[in-house]
């Protein structure tokens, strides 16, 4: 096992358990990825992300082919997915996440622009999220699905499941996991209320200044 493969599964667990512990993940839900040269490394199916251990995160090649640890989650390509349209991305963050997963589920939830500019930060670290109609989990349509975006987003919402986000790093993916959860609960814990959102000024300003996702 080369060094950067031991580091990287070793962020895994101390990230992994960080968000299980903070409650982004409860019971068995959500998985997480990280690019290598050789494939990537990906949480086991049927495993707590709080309870993950390095030498049991499983491996996959580059042909998709299991290679080590024990056996990957069943949204594989979800992360395959993300990897094989956003060359920048070196890793995938998938949670059930109270706040996302609960604007995943709501009919007025615009499937083109999930999380609306309310705050600067979503527009900085998430950029626009889009939702992916569902299909059970599990399916490889939900990997069809996110390849049909082209790249264009760096995180999408599964309708009635939760979020998905990747980022060049795996810190960078949780940190914008973590953005993308507080900005759902900003809006749906104050629904029938009138929220204000960012101009088009102004949103175009912080791409400007600070980049896009």
């Amino acid at each position: 096992m080369s060094p950067e493969e031991l580091k990287a599964r070793e962020e895994m667990v101390r990230l992994c358990r960080s968000l299980f512990e903070r409650g982004f993940s409860v019971g068995t839900a959500g998985n997480v990825s990280v690019r290598l040269p050789d494939g990537m490394l990906m949480t086991p199916t049927n495993v707590r992300l709080g309870d993950l251990e390095a030498e049991r995160i499983a491996k996959i090649g580059l042909d998709g082919q299991h290679l080590a640890g024990d056996r990957p989650t069943k949204e594989v390509f979800l992360h395959q997915a993300f990897y094989e349209t956003r060359p920048e991305a070196g890793a995938v963050v998938h949670l059930h996440s109270t706040w996302a997963t609960a604007l995943s589920c709501l009919e007025e939830t615009d499937p083109e622009d999930c999380i609306p500019p309310i705050t600067p930060y979503v527009v900085m670290r998430v950029g626009t999220v889009k939702m992916v109609p569902y299909v059970k989990p599990g399916d490889a349509k939900a990997g069809d699905l996110i390849r049909a975006l082209n790249g264009t987003c760096a995180a999408v919402l599964l309708a009635n499941h939760g979020p998905v986000v990747s980022g060049k790093t795996l810190f960078s993916a949780v940190a914008a996991a973590e953005e993308l959860e507080e900005t759902a609960r900003l809006l749906v814990a104050p629904r029938g209320q009138r929220v204000r959102r960012l101009s088009g000024a102004e949103v175009q300003d912080l791409k400007d200044r600070f980049g896009t996702i």
